[in-house]
């Protein structure tokens, strides 16, 4: 068991605390607030959530959670710290870190009279890079000590929700944390090692980067849901009956296969269907503004893989994919497609491989070109050789994935210009002149 102080008794650190001393760590809460620490030393919540007072009370009738104003206290007679200090935006919109930058500064100066190892968890909700430029230069400047080697540092995440908090920290959907150190990265472990979900242990930046995805994330879905509410509402349908049945789709509509970070979508359905439902929803009088965005962040992915390829430099492109989906010869709507024109039209000498395509036009099928609504003449510009292709290009651009193409562009990642719209391979990272749209 371990020996763990909780800064900040707001909700987190509350719900954090108490359920840490529940589990049998000896757990002291510390807060500038008297108020808060009386409470709880007196055995009651300071906030409303339901469950935690009794687990309050429990707690600290057996002596496994206390609270003190003294942080010099709770630092020498524990081994791991969690920050869990408010975050509220500032001015301008941006994370606010005033409270947790106090906080790691006056545990620096705690650690260093200590005098032996402690690790320090923030788990505030705080933008990427805040770890790497913030909290840790905030430590080591109040301590003397370096990050790493003197004392441990993590980032832990929470994703509670109020009114449940007590149920979600022991069936988490999602436990994610990062360390810089094998001390801390075990103790954030063994924490967690009793629970019903996977620990995933990432950089600090990922971590921090999760917990605002999954935040933002949840945020989309209720406006789209009320988006879709609003026009259903307007057509004399009932929206939450709409939405209840498309989550219990899990094969599509509840499926990773859509969050992927790549390149931009197309093809028969998924374009003119947004395009329609905006429509509708102007005819009835509805505001759409999450479709109006979906169609124009779509259209600025196209841009952003466009300005990638102008980057790079060189005048002869080789494409690897033009139909908007591997495994099909149909170009209707196609993201890739609309890349291909844009560039043609800008004078560079742009040649493709797509063998669903080149099976199409080999074969003399009568929907050979099938839905190119743009005015290149795909006929003259295959290429049925990847090596060819390869040879005679300056700059390989990835649009879709073809399994006997995979090894080959891998291996000439390093040794040719190349913009990724795809992800040949799960690891690879932009570098050099290798350059994935998302990653």
């Amino acid at each position: 068991m371990a020996r763990i102080s909780v800064f900040g008794i707001g909700y987190v650190g509350v719900v954090a605390a108490a359920c840490l001393a529940k589990d049998g760590h000896e757990v002291i809460a510390v807060d500038i607030d008297p108020g808060k620490v009386d409470a709880i030393n007196q055995g009651r919540a300071p906030i409303v959530e339901k469950g935690l007072d009794a687990i309050i009370a429990t707690t600290v009738a057996s002596g496994k959670l206390r609270a003190t104003l003294d942080i010099n206290e709770a630092i020498a007679n524990t081994e791991v710290s969690f920050v869990c200090v408010g975050t509220p935006s500032a001015p301008d919109g941006s994370v606010g870190l005033t409270y947790v930058t106090k906080a790691c500064e006056a545990i620096g100066v705690a650690i260093a009279a200590k005098g032996t190892f402690h690790s320090v968890v923030v788990r505030s909700t705080i933008v990427p890079g805040s770890m790497d430029t913030v909290c840790i230069p905030a430590l080591e400047a109040a301590s003397g000590l370096v990050a790493g080697k003197d004392f441990g540092v993590g980032y832990y995440p929470e994703f509670l929700r109020e009114s449940t908090a007590i149920e979600d920290y022991y069936d988490p959907g999602l436990i994610v944390f990062g360390a810089i150190d094998e001390r801390t990265d075990a103790v954030l472990h063994e924490l967690n090692a009793g629970l019903p979900c996977p620990c995933h242990s990432v950089p600090l930046a990922t971590a921090e980067m999760i917990k605002y995805t999954s935040n933002s994330w949840r945020a989309v879905k209720v406006t789209f849901a009320n988006e879709i509410g609003n026009i259903a509402k307007a057509c004399g349908v009932d929206g939450q009956q709409v939405m209840k049945i498309l989550c219990s789709d899990l094969k599509v509509n509840i499926s990773p296969y859509f969050m992927r970070p790549g390149f931009a979508f197309g093809g028969s359905c998924l374009p003119k269907d947004v395009r329609a439902l905006r429509h509708l929803a102007s005819e009835k009088h509805v505001e759409s503004a999450l479709l109006d965005a979906v169609l124009e962040a779509n259209e600025a992915q196209i841009d952003r893989a466009e300005t990638m390829v102008s980057q790079m430099g060189g005048q002869s492109i080789g494409m690897v994919g033009i139909s908007f989906k591997t495994g099909t010869d149909d170009l209707r709507e196609s993201p890739l497609a609309n890349l291909a024109s844009r560039l043609i039209a800008k004078g560079y000498d742009l040649k493709i491989y797509d063998p669903f395509v080149h099976q199409a036009y080999a074969e003399g099928m009568t929907g050979a070109g099938r839905g190119n609504d743009t005015e290149i003449d795909l006929k003259n510009r295959l290429v049925g050789d990847l090596g060819d292709l390869m040879d005679n290009s300056d700059v390989i651009l990835v649009g879709n994935h073809y399994a006997e193409a995979m090894p080959v562009l891998d291996q000439s990642s390093d040794k040719i210009p190349m913009v990724d719209l795809l992800r040949i391979r799960p690891d690879i990272r932009s570098s050099g002149s290798y350059q994935g749209i998302c990653w």
